[in-house]
């Protein structure tokens, strides 16, 4: 089996989208008598800095001759790849593995994964959470004897740091167990940069047409099509589910300007495959966690809307239980700041998100424990009014009536959270951000409530 893997081909400012190109150079495998079995769209770690837009590589897997595969490849990047923008790196790497090609039916876990070197797929694993350099890349690539080119965009001074990405994506097949799809239409290519047409009124009655199994497809609360994107490039829309074929068909609800092209990617968009357990204190830059802690400070708004409370380590956990942590949500998380305003000193939550300049940037987070009462004066029983303090360690007592109470007595806070995970809304949702929804309807049961966005 052939894999021709590519990244770092696009541009933030410039447009261009790598899935459009991979989906050009499979039509140029298949127009060359090979079959292209899969497509992988993968997605690593968003905390790079050198990232073009959604750091996503591509991969195809075919019958094609690697020989073949490589030449088409390097023709698709020279004729499609940015080559304006000084962040711009293109890179392919094209594995010829010994894995028999696989079937229709093969599950993501049979794409390949058996022939793919522990190095490589260690390699992939790590670049969803790590900042790996090229020179790493290369000694795998040069390793296996893999074919690869490298390139290099006007003012850009590391030819072919795309590389690291395609080696990822050669590598995901073994480093990542839960996958979903997208299914994208691509605009006609000479529209790029208009304004996109596509009726929205459509958009979301294919969205509840599809909802729950198709996902991310609209904002209800925002009313944003969060399908349709705002950068000047090829993709038309992005349609996301756990099921291809509910992708393909709310796509063809969508009534829009004419579709030029379409393909359906396996990918690990959706899946929180850049979270992994953490502990305050141990947290390192540029990673995903999931950490339990409890809230230390009042929430606090800052300028620009965002959202800040102290996280300490868990009552009892001697070793990080004084330590804090910042924990922000953004103003662009909407609502969820609503959420997050809610919570006081002593809640029990766990948090997830990314480790970034010492601060966790809320993803979402589950309540485990609310803090119901808090102190309050007592009242005396015979009048109803507040008791007065008797004076330092004496209680209190009613000036009128005389009765005393010892002290302070809880009284009952009335909540505006329940017990459970809550979400940032699909506006606000990162690529690789498992949305709740796909917990409330998987076999299995999430470990506590979960209070969707849609």
């Amino acid at each position: 089996m052939t894999v021709v893997a590519l990244d770092d081909t696009d541009s933030r400012e410039h447009g261009m989208c790598t899935t459009y190109l991979a989906t050009r150079l499979a039509e140029r495998v298949e127009a060359a008598g090979g079959t292209v079995q899969r497509r992988l769209l993968v997605r690593l770690n968003p905390a790079v800095e050198h990232k073009t837009r959604g750091n996503a590589a591509l991969a195809l897997h075919t019958d094609l001759p690697a020989t073949e595969a490589f030449a088409l490849a390097r023709e698709e990047l020279a004729d499609l790849a940015i080559d304006a923008d000084p962040r711009t790196s293109p890179g392919v790497v094209v594995a010829d593995l010994d894995d028999p090609y696989p079937r229709a039916d093969d599950g993501p876990g049979s794409a390949g994964s058996d022939a793919i070197p522990d190095g490589v797929a260690d390699f992939a694993a790590r670049a969803m959470r790590e900042k790996l350099d090229l020179e790493e890349a290369l000694a795998l690539i040069e390793a296996n004897d893999w074919a690869h080119a490298g390139y290099a965009a006007d003012g850009c001074e590391v030819a072919g740091r795309g590389r690291i990405g395609a080696l990822a994506a050669v590598g995901a097949p073994a480093a990542f167990d839960d996958w979903t799809y997208e299914h994208i239409s691509y605009r006609e290519f000479d529209r790029c940069g208009s304004p996109r047409e596509v009726d929205r009124d459509s958009v979301f009655d294919a969205a509840d047409w599809g909802y729950p199994a198709v996902w991310d497809t609209v904002d209800r609360e925002e009313g944003e099509a969060v399908c349709v994107p705002n950068a000047p490039g090829p993709i038309l829309h992005g349609i996301r589910g756990d099921d291809p074929d509910d992708c393909r068909a709310v796509a063809a609800r969508i009534e829009s300007e004419p579709v030029a092209r379409s393909a359906t990617f396996l990918t690990n968009q959706g899946t929180d495959a850049h979270v992994e357990p953490g502990a305050i204190g141990e947290l390192r830059e540029g990673a995903g966690y999931r950490v339990d802690g409890v809230v230390a400070s009042d929430p606090e708004t800052k300028r620009g809307g965002h959202v800040f409370f102290a996280l300490q380590g868990p009552e009892g956990d001697a070793a990080t239980g004084e330590e804090t942590v910042d924990c922000a949500a953004f103003e662009p998380t909407k609502r969820f700041r609503e959420r997050v305003r809610a919570l006081r000193v002593g809640d029990e939550v766990t948090v997830c998100g990314e480790f970034d300049d010492g601060t966790i940037k809320l993803e979402k987070l589950a309540i485990r424990d609310l803090v119901e009462t808090e102190p309050a004066t007592p009242t005396c029983p015979d009048c109803g009014r507040s008791m007065s303090s008797a004076g330092r360690n004496q209680g209190y007592r009613c000036r009128d009536c005389g009765t005393s109470a010892p002290g302070k007595v809880d009284e009952a806070l009335d909540r505006d959270l329940e017990r459970g995970w809550y979400e940032v809304p699909p506006c606000a949702r990162r690529h690789v951000a498992k949305p709740l929804v796909r917990d409330e309807v998987s076999e299995g049961s999430p470990d506590a409530p979960v209070h969707t966005e849609k």
